[in-house]
């Protein structure tokens, strides 16, 4: 039998005996924990079967570089002086829950329902999933793992995360990426509440990456940076007074009121969330710029009736639009603008996505559902490709790539700041939201701040030009007024 063969009778194993646990589950009484510590008949038992576990997934204890307290507040202790976080484990069942099936949707579900949590530093525990993900790619660390998990309790009161999934979702009606299902989803994202996202963003609540002139204390440096990410969106389009601008996917509205306020122009800023959309027309009107700006519930793909611009910007919209709707994407927008004029379009892309495929490739997307939880939870339909496919359909559409920066470590700094800023807060981004919504956030931020950090993730800004009929595209020979801030 080869390797591969291995893995997957592993997996069926796997597969088979969690579906063996959920019959047996409907026939049997749940097996009961005290919460205040004291051991019930079976407790020692689930110890000793948590701990192997445990062993198995991080190495043996002592051996570890961070500690581990189970439910009945056992430590045991990790190597170093420096320990970035805690991994607790709630209540007997936890692991069972966490593992079987063992992918990274089910990991982080655990984490989601309260089974298990991070004490600490979230983004320095990120690097667990690849630790376990690595591991279970043995045929015997699998088997010897099927055998203490069917050893732990199956159900426990307050702690089912299968239920996260129906309860934390959005309507998928119609196909992927047509308009009603991309409203809807944007609206999952987006409504969760202007309160909840103005706790933690800077004061104009500009939710993309900012721009540090230095980092060191990103947190206290927010607000500088996000205004200098706007002026340099604005540098680089080469905004000047009377302009038609189109901002697409304009948020609560941050740059539109900054292009029109300091450099002149009449901008329209688009989205498909009502929350979003209604907040960003009161800061309009409270700053005065109603003149000058608007706001619109509209499709990009629905600008038919709009005179064409003479520069557009897109901030965090195309990872929204789907690697395969690319060019459908471009294409709007190059309809939208007049000739001569100038594209900013600034997105996440996927390092890894644009590597050769491994010949793992096949256990990740059966088995470990990488990125299931953000499609699950945060960003549903959300797919990024690499910055090529980003390049590649504007190009087919007309565009000609003028410019292009990534700013990968802003966007790091940028989410640890916002992680920092929704712990201090995390009483009262609870009660507007719930448990579950703060430690779906809380994740996300960190395990994209891992993601920017250690290179898989990317975010660029990339400045496309429509040439007019001769070729002119209206830009200097030097980029000089991309770099010099204004006076």
């Amino acid at each position: 039998m080869t390797k591969r063969e291995k893995i997957v009778s592993a997996i069926r194993s796997v597969e088979a005996s969690r579906d063996i646990a959920a019959d047996s589950t409907a026939k049997r009484a749940p097996q009961r924990y005290t919460p205040s510590g004291a051991p019930s008949h079976d407790n020692q038992g689930a110890l000793e079967h948590a701990k192997a576990i445990c062993a198995l997934l991080f190495g043996a204890a002592g051996t570890r570089a961070f500690p581990i307290r189970y439910w009945d507040g056992s430590l045991e202790a990790a190597t170093g002086d420096a320990l970035p976080f805690t991994f607790v484990i709630e209540r007997p069942g936890a692991l069972r829950r966490m593992l079987l099936p063992p992918n990274e949707l089910s990991i982080i579900e655990a984490a989601l329902s309260g089974d298990v949590e991070i004490e600490g530093d979230m983004e320095q525990a990120m690097w667990m999933g690849d630790g376990i993900n690595e591991r279970l790619r043995s045929p015997r660390t699998l088997f010897a793992l099927v055998r203490h998990l069917l050893a732990l309790p199956r159900e426990e009161d307050g702690a089912n995360v299968r239920e996260l999934r129906a309860e934390h979702t959005v309507g998928r009606a119609g196909d992927v990426h047509a308009p009603e299902r991309d409203r809807a989803a944007i609206r999952y994202h987006y409504d969760v509440g202007n309160d909840f996202y103005s706790l933690w963003l800077d004061e104009r609540m500009v939710y993309s990456c900012a721009y540090f002139a230095d980092g060191r204390d990103a947190e206290e440096e927010l607000e500088s940076a996000q205004l200098a990410k706007l002026d340099l969106i604005c540098r680089k389009l080469r905004l000047k007074p009377g302009e038609r601008m189109l901002d697409v996917g304009c948020g609560w509205g941050a740059l539109i009121m900054h292009a029109a306020k300091h450099y002149g122009v009449k901008a329209l800023g688009i989205t498909l969330s009502d929350a979003q959309a209604q907040l960003a027309r009161e800061r309009i009107s409270a700053q005065g710029l109603a003149d000058a700006c608007t706001v619109e519930i509209r499709d990009y793909r629905h600008l038919q009736d709009h005179a064409q611009f003479d520069k557009i910007s897109s901030v965090g919209m195309v990872e929204h639009v789907g690697v395969e709707n690319l060019p459908m994407y471009f294409a709007a927008l190059h309809r939208a603008l007049r000739p001569g004029g100038l594209l900013l379009n600034h997105g996440i892309v996927s390092v890894a996505s644009a590597r050769p495929k491994g010949k793992f490739d096949w256990l990740e997307r059966r088995v470990w559902k990488r990125d299931a939880f953000l499609d699950q939870y945060v960003f549903p339909d959300g797919r990024l490709g690499p910055l090529s496919a980003v390049i590649a359909g504007a190009e087919l559409v007309g565009f000609e790539t003028r410019d292009v920066e990534s700013l990968r470590e802003h966007y790091a700094l940028t989410l640890r700041a916002w992680l920092k800023r929704l712990a201090r807060h995390a009483e009262l981004a609870t009660s507007l939201t719930d448990a579950r919504t703060y430690r779906t956030w809380r994740l996300y931020m960190a395990g994209s701040a891992y993601g920017f950090s250690s290179g898989r993730l990317n975010v660029v800004q990339s400045l496309f030009a429509k040439q007019e009929s001769d070729g002119t595209s209206n830009l200097p020979l030097r980029r000089v007024h991309m770099i010099e801030p204004r006076n």
